[in-house]
């Protein structure tokens, strides 16, 4: 079955490809599993490949209630599907709020997780007040206009990287993100996004573990390089990788270097 139920009984829809180890890709906020293919159709040749996506995201349910969104029921929701899919232990990788999820199920299920792969994550973290403003904004202009509100965030600046180097992979970018649920990206952003704790304040947590972990940043995503290099600080053995000339969507815009980066980590780990 192409669906995990989580534990309040949320749907979530994921798919799988190849065979081997399994390979677990969480995705950001203006994604969807649909980010990863062009790392599902590389790591399936060699690994056990799912791509899901969250809860909000169809056709994952999309709960109405704002207190069915949360980091935590994201990770709650990993846990469940790798339930669903008797996998007792897996790679996990994820981008920007798939980064956190995956991070903090790194924390919450080491034993499950046997190493970590860390994009582009910690948005928000240098300024907690303003991103959460933001976050309220945003979720308010997609209960009233619907994705049209979501035109300007495609445009960010550390997205036009993408647009510049990629125009026809921008372009399905795009066309991906207005095809969202307004309802489910409102709740996921004022509930997920906007409530969501500063990285900094799991630096003792982070301290003890010991799970491998690669972070991947781009150079000109500014609210995620400080968090990064936090990261690679303050977790024991982390690996850093910086993408010159690269926003937020470092998976998309540079996928060669992406997966190879990622495939010499787990080979190491292997």
């Amino acid at each position: 079955m192409p669906y995990a139920t989580a534990v309040d009984g949320t749907r979530i829809y994921c798919e799988e490809a190849g065979s081997g180890f399994p390979l677990v890709w969480c995705h950001e906020f203006a994604g969807s599993m649909e980010s990863w293919e062009p790392q599902a159709r590389f790591f399936a040749r060699r690994y056990r490949v799912i791509t899901f996506n969250a809860r909000g995201y169809p056709p994952s349910d999309v709960p109405s209630q704002a207190a069915r969104y949360s980091q935590q029921h994201n990770v709650d929701d990993l846990d469940a599907l790798l339930r669903h899919l008797e996998i007792d232990r897996a790679f996990i990788g994820g981008l920007s709020m798939g980064g956190a999820t995956t991070l903090h199920f790194g924390l919450q299920h080491p034993e499950v997780a046997r190493a970590l792969i860390v994009a582009s994550a910690g948005s928000g973290s240098d300024d907690p007040p303003s991103f959460r403003e933001n976050c309220r904004t945003l979720a308010a202009n997609l209960r009233t206009l619907g994705t049209d509100a979501l035109h300007d965030y495609a445009n960010g600046p550390a997205r036009v990287q993408l647009r510049r180097k990629d125009p026809r992979g921008f372009a399905e970018f795009h066309r991906l993100l207005m095809a969202h649920s307004a309802e489910g990206s409102a709740n996921t952003m004022e509930n997920v996004q906007g409530a969501r704790p500063p990285i900094y304040a799991f630096e003792e947590a982070l301290k003890t573990l010991r799970v491998p972990t690669l972070i991947l940043i781009g150079d000109e995503d500014e609210p995620c390089i400080n968090p990064a290099l936090f990261l690679k600080r303050t977790i024991p053995g982390a690996g850093l990788a910086v993408f010159p000339n690269s926003g937020h969507c470092i998976n998309l815009e540079e996928p060669g270097l992406f997966n190879r980066l990622v495939l010499d980590f787990l080979t190491a780990q292997e």
